[in-house]
């Protein structure tokens, strides 16, 4: 009797260890793409050439942690029932900032919500996650609104329109959260069911409360961390430790996430920070190499958050479902 033939390709990979395959190759590429741009624009062999390491390892440590503030400020916007793990929301948001290096229209929203719901732990339908998302923007942009602020007092005129857009904005989500549900009453949000049943939920998520203060925390948190590594990182390539010049170099970035017609996020915003030191007066080798070493030790801090979240996610599965193998093999050998 002949044996069936066997199609070895693939047998052994689901199509989502391929798509999670398929990612890590893509994030590797951009990483590539970093460096050959690097030395196509400067004359520096990669981003980092003569640059001081115990710097460069500082902002890319402050980097990271900025991605642990934002995911687990995050989580806080979740209803209590549904709050999904800091593992899982700390895998989502570095797998979106990794993708986001190239994709536009806000893409990367996309890989933030089927990430976490492709982890394990509590079952999350996609209006939940989408309301979470709305909800971490606009507490987002209050917890921006003081370092807005100060840059926009210490902004020269060549700046201050792209500051004034940042803190109207900021202060425009302040005041929507102050309001609350009387938003809700605005004939433009009561017209449309849909819009007032989400906006309802938004400021459920989003009123003065101790899950919200505490994320509105976590955010400043972040927002700071990236301040002060992006410090680190103009000190560690020769330019005078300034945490102001690096406010302004990441307020003027928010300034351009904000639009998202970008074709890609991290792209944009390397190409915003060079904008913005040429105009401050730095030299342009250092102003290029500056905003492709972010962008570089931004999206290996991405992709290590990604997987130290991802690894965090299996491990509390594999003990989850560990713990409960006793109690089955025990009702397994219970008389019937």
């Amino acid at each position: 009797m002949s044996r069936p033939a066997i199609d070895w390709r693939g047998a052994n990979l689901s199509p989502h260890r391929w798509r999670l395959f398929g990612g890590l190759a893509f994030s590797l590429l951009s990483l590539g793409a970093c460096l050959l741009l690097a030395r196509l624009l400067s004359g520096a062999s990669w981003p980092l050439d003569g640059a001081r390491v115990s710097l460069v390892f500082i902002a890319g440590g402050l980097y990271l942690a900025s991605f642990g503030f934002r995911a687990f400020g995050w989580r806080q916007l979740f209803p209590c029932r549904e709050r999904p793990d800091g593992a899982r929301c700390l895998a989502s948001c570095g797998a979106a900032a990794a993708s986001g290096v190239v994709l536009p229209f806000r893409l990367d929203y996309v890989v933030k919500i089927a990430t976490l719901r492709r982890l394990g732990g509590v079952r999350l339908d996609l209006k939940t996650i989408a309301v979470s998302i709305v909800a971490l923007g606009m507490v987002d942009a209050v917890a921006m609104l003081p370092l807005a602020a100060y840059a926009l007092a210490v902004s020269g005129p060549v700046l201050r329109a792209p500051m004034v857009v940042v803190v109207l904005f900021c202060i425009g989500c302040l005041v929507i959260l102050a309001l609350g549900q009387r938003v809700s009453r605005l004939p433009l949000i009561g017209r449309s069911d849909r819009l007032h049943a989400v906006y309802r939920r938004v400021a459920g998520s989003t009123r003065f409360s101790r899950p919200t203060l505490a994320a509105l925390l976590l955010l400043l948190g972040c927002w700071t961390s990236r301040a002060l590594g992006s410090a680190f990182l103009l000190s560690g390539l020769g330019v005078r430790f300034s945490p102001t010049l690096a406010l302004l170099v990441l307020c003027v970035g928010a300034a351009t996430a904000i639009l998202p017609i970008t074709a890609g996020g991290a792209l944009a915003g390397m190409g915003t920070a060079a904008g913005v030191l040429f105009a401050l007066g730095v030299s342009k080798g250092v102003a290029l190499n500056f905003s492709l070493a972010s962008g570089l030790l931004l999206t290996t801090a991405a992709l290590t958050a990604a997987a130290l979240g991802l690894s965090g996610s299996l491990l509390r599965t594999h003990r989850a479902r560990r713990a409960l193998a006793p109690r089955d093999l025990g009702a397994k050998a219970a008389p019937a």
